[in-house]
């Protein structure tokens, strides 16, 4: 029995991991090279590289997914936690992690339902992010000069927007062209609405006053773009007050919520952006004549008020009468009063006259002369008394003057001068002395590191005949006469040359020490 065991193990053939791999892998793709899977995304997460991983589900059993991130480029709708989807590619293994897994093509939602509560969990989102608040809704402009419109160039909803803003009030329209369903549908609305803000007001390609997204009627997979957060996200950061007319009356899509306004149909998105330019010409002349007769009554009623007034008044030859006969009396009484009146000033006149006599001038210029006289007499005393006193106080301040004060004061500065004189020739002497120590180390230093010195050790200097050094044997056997240097002379090799004396470095004089300043001699006194 043993051996039975042994000899079978023998003929079962071996694989490697990789060959057993690849193998299961090649029958995994053969015989479900392409499949629709249908159930419920489970963990969905997307790495910086752009691609999608997730986990589709049902009741019983997981199967792992990934969507590369071109396909995930190319789908109308991105896969969501929860989502109930139809996913469509082909069955593979990942043999790094020994698991079999989806490649998917293309995924799509797997009916109305799931669709409509993928809708409702972004629209509770938004809300509750208060993207559909009242109050940060904008009111629309009463007669906007330029209106910008988001559609497609080629459908109805353009040419009914354009007709219907024709008919009641022309205005200038920006057209931003795009797709309205499928894939490309939500990045090009929202980069259009993106687009109409970031135009500068007044420029070359003024910015609109309003605009408009429209389009026309259709099933929920075709208002779907309209759905999408970015579209919801562009339409509420718009700064420019946005009508949203996207499908029927019964259509409703997420940009009908985070908008200004929503209208039943992109027609009647028109009739809101403008009013009725017959209508305002026809209010504005039933407001002027309006305007004309009110003022014409009031102009009329005022006269009337003016001409009862006028009548109460009375007349001016009346005011003029009383005032004309006063000036009459008081014109005859004019000379009559005149008369008097100089009869009584020549009257006083006399009276005042006849008290002048010589003998009262005369005697006013002796009094005036006597108090004169008087005044002089009394003048030279007072200012001889004067003179005295402002001698004595002058003498008295000069007595209080003393030069001790400036001496003591002359001395004490003139100490206080030795005593700086002398700090500063001990500092200056110490600074020398310093220096001079240090200059003498230096030399001493110098004379030991330099080449004399080691000459006197019992080393020696061999030159060439230009008088440079020679270093090595080769430079040696080159040159024809040789000098050798010793500490105390020069000798030649060939023996013609003399021995010449070493030159002594010249011996430097040790600078002489400074000598101590005396301090000045105390200054005399100023006094």
């Amino acid at each position: 029995m043993e051996m039975f065991e042994e000899e079978g193990a023998g003929n079962t053939p071996e694989f490697s991991v990789s060959e057993l791999s690849g193998a299961v892998k090649r029958t995994i793709e053969g015989e479900y090279g392409f499949v629709r899977v249908r159930g419920e995304v489970g963990r969905v997460s997307r790495p910086r590289s752009g691609h999608y991983y997730l986990d589709l589900k049902d009741d019983r059993a997981v199967i792992s997914g990934v969507m590369w991130k071109g396909v995930a480029a190319r789908q109308q709708t991105l896969p969501e936690e929860g989502m109930e989807v139809v996913a469509t590619g082909k069955l593979t293994t990942f043999p790094g992690q020994s698991k079999y897994q989806i490649v998917i093509d293309e995924i799509r939602p797997a009916g109305a339902g799931a669709l409509m509560a993928m809708l409702e969990k972004r629209k509770a989102m938004l809300q509750a992010e208060g993207l559909f608040a009242a109050e940060r809704k904008r009111p629309l402009p009463y007669l906007p000069e330029i209106i910008g419109v988001v559609t497609s160039p080629s459908g109805a909803v353009i040419r009914d927007i354009l007709h219907r803003l024709r008919d009641r009030f022309p205005r200038k329209v920006l057209i931003w062209p795009v797709a309205v369903q499928g894939n490309n549908c939500a990045p090009e609305v929202a980069r259009a609405i993106d687009g109409f803000n970031r135009l500068t007001p007044g420029g070359a390609l003024p910015r609109p006053d309003l605009l408009i997204v429209a389009r026309g009627g259709g099933s929920v997979e075709d208002l779907w773009g309209f759905n999408e957060e970015i579209v919801a996200r562009a339409a509420a950061a718009s700064e420019i007050p946005l009508i949203s007319a996207v499908g029927h009356e019964t259509d409703t899509t997420l940009i009908d919520f985070v908008s200004d306004q929503r209208a039943p149909t992109p027609t009647a998105a028109a009739e809101m952006a403008v009013p009725v330019r017959v209508e305002l010409l026809g209010w504005t002349a039933e407001a002027g004549a309006r305007m004309t007769r009110a003022m014409g009554h009031r102009v009329e009623t005022r006269g009337q008020r003016l001409r009862d007034l006028s009548r109460a008044l009375p007349r001016v030859e009346d005011l003029l009468n009383g005032p004309r006969q006063r000036l009459d009396i008081m014109a005859t009484r004019l000379p009559d009063g005149l008369t008097r009146l100089v009869d009584r000033r020549r009257l006083r006149l006399s009276e005042v006259s006849g008290s002048l006599k010589p003998s009262m001038l005369t005697r006013g210029f002796a009094q005036d002369r006597a108090k004169l006289g008087d005044r002089a007499a009394r003048l030279q005393p007072a200012l001889s008394r004067m003179v005295q006193l402002r001698r004595d106080g002058f003498e008295a301040r000069a007595r209080q003057l003393n030069a001790a004060p400036i001496q003591r004061e002359i001395r004490a500065q003139a100490d206080r001068l030795e005593a700086l004189t002398r700090r500063l020739s001990e500092a200056q002497t110490k600074r020398i002395e310093t220096g001079q120590t240090r200059l003498e180390a230096l030399d001493r230093l110098h004379e030991t590191l330099g080449y004399k010195a080691t000459l006197k050790r019992g080393y020696a200097v061999v030159r060439g005949a230009d008088g440079s050094v020679i270093t090595s044997a080769a430079a040696a056997a080159k040159t024809g006469v040789a000098e050798i240097e010793f500490s105390d002379a020069r000798f030649s090799l060939d023996g013609t040359a003399p021995v010449q004396p070493a030159e002594a470095p010249a011996a430097k004089p040790k600078p002489a020490k400074p000598a101590r300043k005396t301090p000045p001699p105390e200054q005399g006194s100023l006094f």
